[in-house]
């Protein structure tokens, strides 16, 4: 599924990080007093009322500017608001209108996108007659907020989810596997996916970033359809130069969410990096099924215990994703891609996997045996049921007398008890509590 994209732009420090971060319900974006904090575009996947969407945070926009690090920061802004299905312009109406708020306007109204017009820092009412005056920007009624104290942003989300287009759900047959390959950049991605069709369909160079944009490509192997998606390497964030590596990381960031399962490929030469880390991460965080391979395998001097150390300095970096498969390959020579591609199987059919209410409640049982929550306030709390609700992800749904008591940690024990008894290998899950 590929998620609906929401820019929020607007002019240097009318708090649009604030409200990034208010959306968010965590601190993902610099906040400053100073202008100018944000120079490049952060993105994060929001959720409100069940409904998600891929936000963007931009550097504040100056038109007409002569000053490169401004001029920089309105090209990233560009590409965000042309990637974007709704833009949200911000003004702060403490300040009041200036030029730039009016040029900002009118780009907006030009480029042709959905527009919602905020008007930030209305920290009282008494600042709402304030509003009147932003009606000459052309953009309709402004909705008054505070980012900083959170008046009104439910307000906003609520205009947001009620204006954004449905998700766009991928063509499915029911039969073939959307693939997307990620990773750092100069991997092997490209590589990986010639050599399974058995020709030099993309183009591969020893120079990282040669890949741009995602490329889908058919395939069939053994009889099973997929389409294998290439995507651009995915840096960490501030050490993306380019204004086009910008736009090509939103592309394999949608990429992901419209992939059925993510090869993330790793580098045998550099190691298992923190950046690796991160682009796993983040492909849990869309919530899809992931098989991890070790690439240039093959340039790998090797003794009887090779794999098994790497093996181990992985899973103590990825401990909180152990249930992920790791195998070792050479897109090069081509060794272990088809077994790749049965992984790839695998995961799916664990993503999709459902399970009965009765075995899930013998095993409620048999875990709550074990470990019960701890007491809090001198309450006891005790569980009725659990049923699932949900594949791709599974999810599951577990019955309390007292929801808003289960801590994470106890959440997580039931999850590694769920993996221990049914799988899910490569799949995240959820796992949520009510009350009966």
């Amino acid at each position: 599924m590929s998620l609906p994209v929401v820019a929020i732009v607007g002019r240097p420090n009318v708090g649009k990080s604030s409200l990034f971060n208010r959306f968010l319900k965590k601190k993902l974006a610099v906040v400053d007093a100073e202008a100018g904090v944000t120079r490049d575009r952060n993105y994060a996947i929001c959720d409100w009322n069940g409904r998600e969407f891929r936000l963007i945070d931009t550097g504040g926009m100056v038109p007409n500017t002569r000053d490169a690090m401004e001029r920089a920061i309105l090209d990233q802004s560009d590409f965000a608001i042309n990637e974007s299905d709704l833009v949200l312009l911000i003004v702060d109406v403490q300040v009041g209108l200036d030029h730039t708020d009016e040029r900002l306007a009118r780009l907006l109204m030009k480029s042709g996108k959905n527009c919602i017009l905020i008007a930030n820092k209305v920290d009282d009412s008494s600042m709402e007659w304030e509003l009147y005056s932003l009606n000459r920007l052309g953009l309709g009624d402004a909705l008054p907020i505070s980012a900083t104290v959170g008046l009104g942003v439910g307000d906003v989300l609520d205009e947001i989810v009620a204006r954004l287009p449905e998700a766009v759900e991928e063509i499915d047959d029911g039969e073939t596997i959307r693939v997307a390959l990620v990773g750092r950049p100069n991997v092997g991605k490209s590589s990986f996916i010639n050599r399974l069709l058995g020709e030099q369909r993309l183009i591969v160079s020893d120079q990282a970033g040669t890949t741009r944009d995602a490329v889908d490509t058919p395939f069939e192997l053994d009889g099973k359809s997929y389409v294998l998606v290439d995507t651009a390497g995915l840096r960490r964030r501030y050490k993306v130069q380019e204004n086009i590596e910008f736009y090509t990381n939103l592309r394999a960031d949608r990429a992901i969410d419209a992939c059925h399962v993510a090869v993330v490929l790793v580098d045998a030469v550099d190691g298992f990096t923190s950046q690796d880390q991160r682009v796993l991460a983040q492909v849990m965080e869309t919530r899809r099924p992931a098989v991890l391979a070790i690439n240039k395998w093959d340039l790998i001097e090797k003794d009887t215990y090779t794999a098994d150390k790497f093996s181990e300095e992985i899973k103590e970096s990825l401990a909180k994703y152990a249930f992920v498969p790791l195998i070792y390959i050479s897109a090069l020579t081509g060794k272990r891609l088809a077994k790749v591609m049965e992984l790839v199987q695998l995961v799916h059919a664990e993503h999709n996997k459902r399970i009965p209410t009765s075995q899930l409640n013998d095993l409620l049982q048999k875990a709550f045996g074990r470990r019960k929550p701890p007491a809090k306030q001198g309450k006891y709390i005790q569980f009725n049921y659990v049923t699932q609700t949900e594949v791709a992800p599974p999810t599951f749904i577990f019955f309390s007398n007292r929801p808003q008591m289960v801590d994470k940690s106890y959440l997580n024990y039931l999850a590694n008890q769920l993996r221990a008894e049914f799988g899910f290998h490569g799949s995240p899950i959820r796992l949520k509590c009510r009350r009966k």
